[in-house]
């Protein structure tokens, strides 16, 4: 799908705010509220704007610390990786996860209200699992940057 410099200005305006209206939007990129209407109904049937969400304050939400955890498989195949996705994927405090190349297996992002809280975590939930050798855990100090738009 070709995206043109009218797409990439629609979608880093709603990358900023996606309750933006289709009126508003069409004015900020100067069209009309149908083209630009179409324009936003092609991006998303294509894929490219896969969905629109609220951005909630986690330390409001008594959701204060963030964790990175690292994460070594106790054998390399496929079975016990899919094993592991299926384990992370069922888990609400697992923000974001990822297969790495290198050292470790796995990076995930946690995010938890207390200390004994990510202890049970990791002593009750990810190391008792069988396809997990080893895990490392990093308490996260301050946020520099996060939940950055694509740079489109």
């Amino acid at each position: 799908m070709q995206v043109d410099d009218f797409d990439r200005k629609l979608m880093r305006l709603l990358q900023q705010d996606a309750r933006l209206t289709n009126n508003e939007l069409a004015q900020a990129i100067n069209l009309s509220a149908s083209q630009c209407s179409r324009r936003r109904m092609r991006l998303e049937e294509a894929g490219i704007i896969r969905g629109y969400r609220a951005e909630l304050d986690r330390e409001k939400l008594d959701l204060g610390i963030v964790n990175i955890i690292t994460v070594t498989l106790a054998t390399h195949n496929r079975d016990n990786a899919q094993r592991f996705a299926r384990l992370i994927k069922s888990l609400p405090a697992v923000l974001e996860a990822y297969s790495l190349t290198g050292e470790m297996d796995y990076i995930i992002k946690v995010v938890t209200p207390d200390l004994r809280t990510l202890s049970a975590f990791v002593s009750d939930v990810l190391l008792p699992h069988e396809s997990v050798q080893h895990v490392k855990t990093a308490i996260v100090l301050d946020t520099l940057k996060e939940g950055a738009a694509l740079p489109i």
